[in-house]
């Protein structure tokens, strides 16, 4: 008889190669489930930020309204592809690429690819583009924080990037490491150093990783960034809004009021 196993939580390294294959695998494994659960809050054509709701019809992070159309867009770590129908609908020519083949499924099944937008499967760290491919790329909650070196998939929107092609992605905010992953009270006293860099790892019986993310500080995103080649334009956290009633994983509006959740990268490539 096979017994299910608990993944094991732990905190150790892991490098760029463990880290994909263990993303690959936990949204092959996951998006059903992620689908279901989260997919009426992401709808099947809006542009969601992170759990607060901060939608791009109303934050305009990539452009003023208008200014979309016509514009080749590149979103990484697409899940669905939800943003790039909203992309799609506002005249942008998007693609969407993600890791993970059943996540794309999924994009299939909402209608992407009937609404123009083009589905790839591929790894953030090797775009399979040619240089200045694009006029902006995005990423809501995709690949960044799953990356061992985001500095390298920095690297690789740059290159894929026109001349002041904007970069804008939103990630964990980086203070929620240090508080324990709870949507309740005891989410909100401090359990961790915030300066520990060392990823969260959950592993199989045999000790490979099955699902792996990277904390980086503030501090590091800025100069990831930078290294990158990127100039900061613009760093947005999301504050809770009142009609938010929902908790997600770790977010919720009992902590969204006190600390933020989400922090987004505006960034241009000059």
């Amino acid at each position: 008889m096979i017994q299910d196993y608990e993944p094991e939580a732990t905190r150790r390294d892991a490098g760029d190669a463990e880290s994909s294959r263990a993303s690959r695998g936990w949204w092959d494994r996951n998006a059903d489930e992620y689908q279901s659960e989260h997919g009426t809050f992401l709808g099947d054509d809006r542009f969601v930020w992170g759990p607060e709701g901060l939608d791009e019809a109303e934050a305009r992070l990539l452009g003023p309204a208008g200014s979309l159309k016509g514009l080749d867009v590149l979103e990484i770590g697409a899940g669905a592809a939800q943003c790039s129908r909203w992309l799609a609908a506002e005249g942008a020519r998007p693609v969407a690429l993600d890791l993970s083949h059943r996540q794309l499924q999924h994009a299939l099944r909402i209608g992407a690819a009937d609404d123009g937008v083009a589905l790839v499967e591929a790894d953030a760290g090797a775009l399979p583009f040619r240089d200045g491919a694009f006029d902006l790329a995005c990423s809501a909650y995709g690949a960044v924080p799953f990356v061992a070196d985001p500095v390298r998939v920095f690297r690789e929107v740059r290159r894929v990037l026109r001349p002041g092609g904007r970069w804008v992605f939103s990630v964990t905010h980086p203070i929620r490491w240090a508080f324990p992953d709870e949507p309740g009270p005891e989410g909100l006293s401090v359990s961790a150093s915030y300066f520990d860099r060392t990823p969260y790892v959950e592993q199989d019986e045999r000790g490979r990783a099955v699902y792996v993310e990277h904390h980086r500080t503030l501090g590091d995103r800025v100069r990831d960034v930078v290294a990158g080649g990127f100039r900061l334009v613009d760093l947005v956290e999301p504050e809770w809004p009142a009609w938010n009633s929902q908790e997600w994983g770790g977010w919720s509006p009992l902590r969204g009021n006190l600390i933020p959740g989400t922090a987004i990268f505006v960034c241009e490539r000059d």
